[in-house]
């Protein structure tokens, strides 16, 4: 409900939402920017969109920094959010990408993480996250919950403006 919230709120006042996510979780950053766009009336928007830009990205500037970079050239700002999807949230040694940009981010950041949430959690304003229910699938746990959780939240009937087609 709080996510949900923001999510209005950013709306209203004509933010834009920036989706991070890498490997499965950047399936679906990709895969969420379509739902809030088409369906929420939100300016949604993430680098995994444009491959040319952010391979150019990591080839010149590095990976760590890649996603930060592109927050940047976006000129992202306090009116925008951005919204981290990530088994682990972002470390000092995993997910780097995230870590720098959740770190560098002074607005509002939201995420949609596993049981540790990382960097996310502790950086983040609103952070779900997603249980443990069994070690040995917190991966795919996390990512399918990922897709169910975000459907939940564009089909919310405080931010959806756009019917399914089913």
């Amino acid at each position: 409900e709080q996510m949900v919230k923001e999510l209005v709120s950013l709306r209203e006042r004509k933010g834009r939402l920036f989706i991070l996510g890498l490997g499965g979780s950047g399936a679906n950053a990709s895969h969420a920017v379509n739902d809030f766009r088409k369906l929420c009336g939100i300016q949604a928007f993430t680098p995994l969109d444009n491959v040319a830009e952010l391979t150019a990205r990591i080839n010149d500037e590095g990976g760590d920094t890649c996603f930060k970079d592109w927050l940047e050239g976006s000129q992202a700002d306090a009116n925008d959010v951005v919204l981290v999807l990530s088994v682990g949230g972002g470390t000092d040694r995993v997910s780097t990408p995230l870590t720098f940009s959740v770190r560098w981010f002074y607005g509002k950041t939201l995420g949609i993480v596993g049981p540790n949430g990382g960097m996310t959690k502790k950086y983040g304003h609103t952070v779900i996250n997603v249980p443990l229910v069994n070690p040995e699938r917190i991966t795919p746990h996390t990512e399918g919950w990922q897709s169910v959780i975000l459907h939940c939240i564009v089909s919310h009937p405080d931010l959806q403006i756009r019917k399914t087609k089913w």
